[in-house]
């Protein structure tokens, strides 16, 4: 299981927010360039980057940050917030050089976004993000709930092309309670798709907990606030549980 450490961006620093919400924010570094650094060093092969502001509309706030973290890093990076269009993920692959973007928003309100940038670039580098409260689908930052289902949103995704969804349960991100284990692994057993974990990880016992289950298809582990709060060690975890990935 591959263990991905997050960085989140607002207003160009390092933060971490509280089931989403922007007024629930702490700040971690004004340097996410040197965050980034200590993460490859620690032996990450991705980061996951996000840019809240564009989640929040704002796109281009964080762009010089995110230019200077594929400048200065080696490893891969995957990147969600604000990603709407075809324009926006051309800019992303092709100009700034991530390896993999992730639609959110598009993938409910412009399901043939997703399926364009697939046939333009390819499945490896276009993730979706399904993020819900129970089994409703949010979108907008989080800000907004649908009435979408995320099991038929992931099998709407699936007939698009995806192979890789990152799954989010909102009520838990930030919260340090660990992961939605059990909806983690309906997720990746109904929709045949491969599925990184986000939201909760606050001890070792959660990533067993993960792991421990029959499902053969969760790909990797999103971890964020235990990291800056001192609960885990990145270096630790990866000799852990991402020998033989």
């Amino acid at each position: 299981m591959l263990i991905i450490p997050a960085i989140d961006l607002i207003d160009g620093q390092c933060v971490r927010l509280a089931q989403g919400k922007r007024q629930d924010r702490r700040v971690y570094s004004d340097n996410p360039v040197d965050v980034a650094k200590q993460w490859e060093d620690a032996g990450a092969r991705l980061l996951h980057l996000v840019n809240l502001d564009g989640a929040f509309g704002q796109a281009n706030t964080n762009a010089e940050q995110i230019l200077r973290i594929r400048q200065s890093v080696d490893m891969m990076l995957e990147l969600g917030g604000g990603v709407r269009t075809l324009q926006d993920a051309e800019g992303w692959l092709r100009q700034v050089g991530i390896e993999r973007i992730i639609f959110g928003t598009a993938a409910v309100r412009h399901p043939e976004t997703v399926g364009e940038t697939i046939q333009t670039f390819g499945s490896e580098r276009v993730v979706v993000g399904i993020d819900a409260r129970g089994e409703q689908v949010t979108v907008q930052g989080w800000e907004e709930d649908t009435d979408v289902q995320m099991l038929d949103l992931a099998a709407a995704m699936k007939q698009l092309g995806v192979e890789r969804l990152i799954y989010t349960d909102v009520s838990r991100d930030g919260m340090l309670s660990g992961p939605n284990v059990a909806a983690t692994h309906r997720l990746a057993e109904k929709s045949g798709l491969k599925v990184i974990a986000s939201g909760g990880f606050a001890s070792r016992d959660h990533f067993v907990d993960l792991c421990g289950h029959q499902s053969c298809n969760i790909e990797g582990a999103i971890v964020g606030k235990a990291l800056y709060e001192g609960l885990l060690d990145l270096r630790e975890l990866i000799a852990a549980f991402q020998n033989g990935y």
